[in-house]
């Protein structure tokens, strides 16, 4: 079944489309993608079980940044807190941000050290923004009205994820599933002063439906989980269109290493597989699109409905893979194993 699959929808990659010059580009076929990973069963060890963990990220110091959902009921009126800093191996650092949030939905760090979160709802003065804070949780900056939403620009209706593009400028998504809000990338210097948006709801190229994550390659190139479009796309800082690669699924996650290695977590229609489904996380290259390896995910996730594998993943400089899931409330961790 596997090597059906690697056939059917992994050797026809795309022909990318760039900006400035139009030439095709063709990665290598691969007929069945090796699987060089191993799980690391029960490697956090964190004093509470995890709520739905929808991203992670990993810092500079390799520690790992999760943002949780403080409890099955979720955050707002919950007494836990979601934000999560661990060590690589597991032993937990911080953990803050109680009463701060209503749908947590991604935790990144900048270069400087400083914590970004993105708060995905609304309810009465609080949520629908994106925060800048301190590694001890104090707030430094927020984008977004809290509480508000529209299509205005000093608001946000839904916001996903921010990426930080080389020289600071901020990036951050709108859109989630099933009502997709804005579905639009929004651009602001490193001071918080708008500077454009981009994109619509829709599926032609430069459009969106539920921008899920952001990523930068060393090129400084946008990469965007289109999820609901079954595509990442790849953007210019500008917002210009640069290309749609349909080879890596329904992408939930993508995560772009220093090396330009592409992480995506991914589902892909499959008649033969349970929920109809092949998901799993996908390795390849950022810089031609190729397909490097395939993570089956693993039997507990068979039991949590469609598209869910890894919401969230990254990896460190060592190539250890972390994948965040809502469905299962787990966070998994892999390591390179040849």
């Amino acid at each position: 079944m596997r090597h059906q699959f690697i056939k059917l929808v992994v050797a026809p990659l795309l022909i990318a489309t760039f900006a400035t010059a139009s030439h095709a580009q063709t990665a290598s076929c691969v007929n069945d993608a090796p699987n060089p990973y191993q799980l690391v069963a029960n490697w956090a060890q964190t004093p509470r079980p995890w709520a739905p963990t929808n991203n992670v990220f990993i810092d500079s110091k390799d520690n790992v940044w999760v943002f949780d959902r403080c409890e099955d009921k979720g955050c707002l009126e919950s007494k836990m807190s979601p934000i999560w800093e661990l060590s690589s191996s597991g032993k937990v650092l911080r953990n803050f941000g109680a009463g701060m949030f209503v749908f947590p939905h991604e935790v990144v760090t900048d270069r400087d050290g400083n914590v970004w979160v993105v708060d995905a709802q609304a309810a009465p003065g609080k949520g629908m923004q994106v925060m800048k804070l301190s590694p001890d949780g104090k707030v430094l900056m927020t984008l977004g009205k809290a509480g508000e939403t529209g299509t205005g620009l000093d608001v946000f209706n839904q916001p996903t994820a921010v990426a930080f593009a080389p020289n600071g400028d901020i990036f951050i998504s709108e859109g989630h599933a099933p009502t997709f809000g804005n579905s639009r990338i929004m651009k602001f210097d490193k001071t918080g002063k708008f500077i454009k948006t981009f994109g619509r709801l829709g599926s032609g190229n430069g459009e969106f439906k539920g921008p899920h994550v952001l990523a930068f390659d060393s090129q400084g190139r946008l990469f965007v989980a289109d999820r609901s479009n079954s595509r990442v796309d790849i953007f210019s800082q500008d917002g210009t269109f640069i290309a749609a690669w349909k080879q890596f699924g329904q992408p939930s996650s993508v995560f772009v290493s220093k090396d330009d290695t592409i992480y995506v977590g991914a589902a892909f229609p499959d008649p033969a597989a349970k929920k109809g489904q092949l998901r799993g996380i996908v390795v390849g290259s950022a810089k031609d699109g190729s397909l490097k390896a395939f993570i089956p995910d693993p039997a507990d996730l068979d039991q949590v409905i469609r598209g869910t594998s890894a919401s969230g993943i990254a990896a460190d400089d060592k190539g250890t893979i972390y994948a965040a899931d809502v469905g299962t409330h787990n966070l998994r961790k892999y390591v390179k194993v040849n």
